[in-house]
């Protein structure tokens, strides 16, 4: 099964020299050696990489904030069951999100330390084996190196280029509603295009099934692009997949929308659900509404404005680029064929239109209960974003492919090369520069949470029943006593977390 790669699908065209190297006769452009494209890959892939391997010690630093705050002492009081419990009767219905939370609040201060550099991995994972399985089913090889330097940069974009790194990568209560739900939706693809057997098929089946009802009830958002790019594949994939994969086909992206209609019926009749919606208005308020869709509009033409002018993301284009420069037909191990033979123009059109109805779509979801906030909610964003940068990946595989066409001219194809490479290392430099003064200011947020816990903690040990606090906020992350004191939440749930009745507002720091 091909799902999501149709990117690959350019067939060689006759006399294509993709399989040759040095420069043939003519002046056509040919492969480099492998073990120069080898050196080349491993060299830039080792700078997104080593940025993740920053962006995770830096995870040091975290500690818990706004309604992490609220979950520790259920954690810590009732386990992970209390927290799914208070999800699903309480707060908004999330129980897959309860269970993601509960288990890094199980540990605390160690849980916020390690989920950067937990998910970060995971992501890193998914999208390395997605890269390598997408080139397998389209019967394509790249010399050693390139899935890593492909699936390096699109997590190095996907978790720093958006405005909000923090909340991105760093606060695991919104990471696990925004950022790690698209990869665990985008894991469950793998073991589709992974399957070659019958029982293979029919545990690509079973893993739909049940991503999809996990996902329902993790985030509303992953689920609308989810079903948009299920959909698509039941409009579409005939035309992509040869006869003999479409019925398997039909049937996972069938199972995976039953599944997470599934998801999405548990959430949406929660007494948490219910209660979210009242609070903020919700229940009132018609997604279908014209106002409601045309201050969506508007929102989501803001965010687009946002995101189109983050030039970080012309990392991952480049990415691609050099990856169309240098794939060439696999000779050996290829097995059957599973994709049709597609125009580029076409595929990049229905990517490109994939992320567009899919933002709108969570953008409309989403808009009742942030309003006009819905447009500085970056980590909301994440939702599609990720399908964004795989699309962008794409996008530069047909490019560089393109470039390397029949007749192309050595020098436009290594300045072509060149130019890719110096795009993707500057990429790499603009989010870097901004992760180090995250960090700093992490550092010193660290340094002062950590002299008010101790604070904190002994005039509990003391048995004093009311005591100061200081906030102490980093890049937006809600604090108790913000606006000048006048919004106290979440007080309650700090003073309840150190075993004291009260805290009151203070402005310095023990």
């Amino acid at each position: 099964m091909a799902v999501g790669a149709s990117h690959m699908t350019v067939p060689r065209e006759p006399g294509d020299p993709s399989g040759q190297h040095g420069r043939g006769r003519g002046g056509r452009w040919r492969l480099p050696s492998p073990a120069t494209a080898t050196a080349g890959a491993s060299l830039l892939a080792a700078l997104p990489l080593a940025l993740l391997a920053t962006a995770a010690w830096l995870g040091r630093h975290v500690r818990p904030s706004a309604d992490e705050w609220c979950f520790l002492p259920v954690v810590r009081d009732q386990g992970i069951g209390g927290m799914i419990g208070k999800f699903y009767v309480t707060d908004n219905g999330r129980v897959g999100n309860g269970l993601l939370v509960g288990l890094y609040a199980r540990f605390p201060v160690a849980g916020h330390q390690w989920y950067a550099a937990l998910s970060a991995l995971f992501v890193l994972a998914v999208l390395w084996a997605l890269v390598v399985l997408v080139l397998r089913r389209a019967r394509q090889s790249v010399p050693h190196g390139f899935a890593t330097l492909v699936a390096a940069m699109a997590t190095a974009v996907f978790l720093l280029a958006t405005p909000n790194t923090y909340k991105t990568l760093y606060w695991p209560a919104g990471s696990v509603s925004h950022t790690v739900a698209p990869a665990l939706a985008c894991a469950a693809v793998l073991p589709a295009l992974a399957a070659g057997t019958r029982r293979g098929r029919v545990a690509a089946l079973a893993v739909a099934a049940a991503a999809g009802a996990f996902t329902g009830t993790l985030s509303e958002e992953t689920s609308v692009v989810a079903l948009v790019v299920l959909g698509g594949l039941l409009l579409f994939g005939r035309r992509l997949v040869t006869d003999r994969v479409w019925p398997f086909l039909r049937t996972w992206a069938l199972t995976g929308a039953a599944g997470i209609a599934v998801g999405t019926a548990v959430l949406m009749t929660s007494p948490g659900s219910l209660r979210r919606r009242e609070r903020f208005g919700a229940e009132t308020t018609s997604i279908l509404a014209p106002d409601s869709l045309l201050a969506s509009a508007r929102g989501f033409a803001r965010i687009t404005e946002t995101v189109l002018t983050t030039w970080e993301y012309g990392g991952v284009l480049a990415a691609g680029v050099l990856l169309g420069l240098l794939v060439r037909p696999a000779r050996t191990g290829t097995g059957p064929a599973v994709l049709r033979p597609c125009r580029p123009l076409p595929l990049a059109c229905a990517g490109v239109l994939a992320v567009l109805v899919s933002g709108y779509l969570c953008t409309v979801v989403t808009y009742p209960v942030f309003g006009p906030r819905v447009v500085t909610a970056a980590r909301t964003w994440n939702d599609y974003l990720l399908l964004y940068v795989l699309v962008l990946t794409g996008l530069g595989a047909l490019l560089g492919r393109a470039l390397r066409g029949r007749g192309a001219r050595p020098w436009a194809v290594v300045t072509a090369a060149a130019a890719a490479a110096g795009l993707y290392s500057a990429s790499v430099v603009g989010l870097g520069l901004p992760l180090h003064h995250l960090g700093q200011d992490m550092a010193v947020r660290a340094g002062q949470w950590d002299r008010q816990d101790r604070a904190l903690r002994a005039a509990a040990a003391r048995g004093a029943e009311v005591a100061p606090y200081t906030p102490t906020p980093v890049a937006g992350m809600l604090e108790p006593f913000r606006s000048g004191g006048r919004i106290p939440w979440p007080a309650r749930c700090v003073a309840e977390y150190y075993g004291l009745e009260r805290i009151t507002r203070s402005t310095r720091v023990p």
